[in-house]
């Protein structure tokens, strides 16, 4: 097999050596493999045996590529857990790069000249925002979970009911994590009604905490029964049980305001009296990964210094996200739409109709006549909040004839950026809603290119 010379200057000034020798490297071992394994390898033509500079140059940019890139969400999912959850606002956006790239203060605090606690950065903004007496904040929501009970009620039983005892995305399951933490998982009430006799009846002298738990993305419908938060602080108090809920969603605007039924805030949460609230940052959020924890100022305390916390804690990238997210609640609430997934919620679908046509007005040269059309649909909010919600929207359908929708929807994939849709009755959707506004010529750019 012969390898051309390559070298890395002409043509391309910002490949290292380092990137060619790998290239080629790998490209011999890839054709080394297809002799080994084909039946007939006297198959092979002459071209295949010489590895030219234009493969070299390709597999350059390959491996060069950075793996998590940018992709239009055109699926009408707004917290889709698969493609990042929430987009940042542009001021967290601007807040991250101004300390992604330099020093900063941390853990510092600059007035006394001392060390300092990165919490310092969020929780004034979540003691306002929430009404909470303290606050802070860990890597993700599970982590929450699992730094509180392990804080709280460590080697205690923890009682739960059965019908909150939810799996999250990626097969992780709440009981799982609660076992992590050591304390012991009770189960009480049944699948589909639990009542406060339940709890009162299993609460023994081992009984270290009461616990419960956002549904997440499902709901039990029909003969139900489920003991409301404020009930069971009632009861927790009584027997002198703090009462931790997972809220989850984290949503902090009424949900009347966003079209959105029965969805609890985090504001309502604290306002029961709860010794607990954990909830992620960027799910109704909107803002980065992470999970929240507020409530009563002892209980805070006991589980931000418990040695799990460091072990959870969040990086200063999600803590000026973060932070800049909490200012626009607390500082600046009449401009929240800055927040994408505000902005999703509570976009006005005559301007989504407006946008679904000219979209298709930019794609119909590239299609046959009456291939594409402008049609009203639903939305779903996504990121195991709501799950029964529906948002009336707008969205662009195509008949991909000649192309079977599968194999558009795997040339849509494969642009650059990369876009992920949804088929329906043999078409192919796009969803205004979850498009970023600058995304539309993006979109139609991509398009094209399949149709081309």
């Amino acid at each position: 097999m012969r390898c051309c010379a390559f070298s890395p200057k002409p043509g391309f000034p910002h490949t290292s050596r380092t990137t060619v020798l790998r290239a080629a490297q790998d490209l011999i071992r890839e054709r080394r493999s297809q002799l080994l394994s084909a039946d007939d390898p006297s198959l092979f033509d002459t071209a295949f045996y010489e590895i030219t500079r234009a493969d070299i140059a390709a597999k350059c940019r390959a491996l060069t590529a950075p793996s998590l890139i940018h992709v239009l969400n055109a699926s009408g999912i707004i917290v889709h857990t698969n493609l990042g959850r929430s987009p940042l606002s542009r001021e967290a956006q601007q807040e991250v790069q101004s300390v992604a790239c330099c020093y900063s203060n941390l853990e510092f605090n600059l007035a006394a000249g001392r060390r300092g606690s990165r919490s310092e950065h969020i929780e004034e903004l979540l003691v306002k925002l929430t009404g909470a007496e303290a606050g802070f904040a860990v890597n993700n929501n599970a982590a929450a979970v699992l730094l509180c009970l392990a804080a709280l009620a460590r080697g205690a039983d923890v009682l739960v009911s059965r019908g909150e005892l939810v799996e999250i995305g990626g097969s992780f399951r709440i009981p799982d994590v609660m076992e992590q933490s050591g304390a012991r998982l009770v189960e009480v009430g049944a699948t589909n009604r639990t009542h406060a006799a339940d709890y009162r009846t299993a609460i023994t002298s081992a009984t270290g905490l009461l616990f419960k738990a956002h549904p997440s993305n499902y709901r039990i419908l029909g003969f139900t029964a489920d003991v409301g938060l404020e009930e069971l602080v009632e009861l927790g108090h009584e027997h002198g049980l703090p009462v931790l809920f997972d809220l989850g969603s984290g949503c902090v605007v009424d949900a009347a305001l966003l079209g959105l039924s029965g969805e609890m805030t985090v504001q309502q949460a604290v306002k029961t009296g709860a010794d607990i609230i954990t909830f992620s940052g960027d799910k109704l959020f909107g803002g980065p990964q992470a999970g929240i924890i507020v409530g009563k100022k002892d209980c805070v305390e006991l589980i931000r210094n418990h040695p799990l916390a460091r072990a959870l804690r969040i990086d200063k990238l999600t803590l000026a996200a973060l932070s800049a997210t909490l200012r626009t609640y607390v500082l600046d609430p009449e401009n929240i739409a800055s927040i994408p997934v505000m902005a999703m919620l509570t976009a006005c679908p005559e301007d989504l109709k407006k946008r679904a046509v000219g979209v298709a007005e930019a794609i119909q040269p590239v299609l046959p006549a009456g291939a594409v059309t402008v049609e009203q649909d639903f939305s779903q909010v996504g990121g195991g909040s709501c799950p029964l919600e529906e948002l009336p929207t707008w969205v662009v359908s195509i008949d991909p004839r000649p192309l079977l929708p599968n194999r558009c929807d795997e040339l849509l994939r494969a642009g650059a950026p990369p876009v992920v849709c949804r088929i329906s009755k043999d078409r192919v959707i796009f969803d205004m809603r979850t498009l970023l506004p600058e995304e539309d010529v993006m979109l139609t750019v991509c398009i094209r290119a399949v149709f081309r």
